[in-house]
């Protein structure tokens, strides 16, 4: 399993957004874009589904932009991922759907290696779910980021 870019950005951006909203009401993907270095369009993109799945509300017009639907201790790693990336998981037949393993001629329920995939998905979960924004928000304030 590997984490694209939309899933890496997109927590990025939901970070830099719960930094830079903690004294202001918004903040503009344009600059979220220019402080993460991430395209705007493709800020654009994935801030579309964020907003959809209510990680994110929105304000238009002067002075609007960006900001949390919810508290950043109340939100994780894990949530934001999910919405970006689908369910994290290493083998398509630990989805709901997945009867079958690799071609379809094998039965999950058969599967002598099952217990690796369900322990590395349980796995998989439950650290991105231990990371809330807020700890990620105090990361990047250790990390040496500067209120803009």
């Amino acid at each position: 399993m590997k984490i694209s870019t939309k899933g890496r950005y997109g927590l990025k951006a939901v970070v830099d957004i719960a930094f830079y909203t903690q004294d202001t009401k918004c903040v503009s993907l344009k600059s979220v874009s220019e402080r993460q270095g991430i395209s705007e369009n493709y800020l654009e993109q994935i801030i579309a589904p964020l907003k959809k799945a209510r990680i994110v509300h929105s304000v238009r017009g002067a002075g609007g932009g960006y900001y949390l639907a919810k508290s950043p201790s109340e939100l994780t790693a894990g949530d934001v991922l999910r919405i970006l990336e689908g369910p994290l998981t290493p083998v398509d037949c630990l989805l709901e759907n997945g009867a079958t393993c690799g071609d379809g001629e094998l039965n999950c329920a058969t599967c002598s290696t099952k217990s690796v995939w369900t322990s590395l998905f349980k796995s998989i979960n439950e650290l991105v779910d231990s990371f809330t924004i807020a700890d990620l928000m105090a990361d990047y304030e250790n990390m040496g980021a500067v209120l803009g």
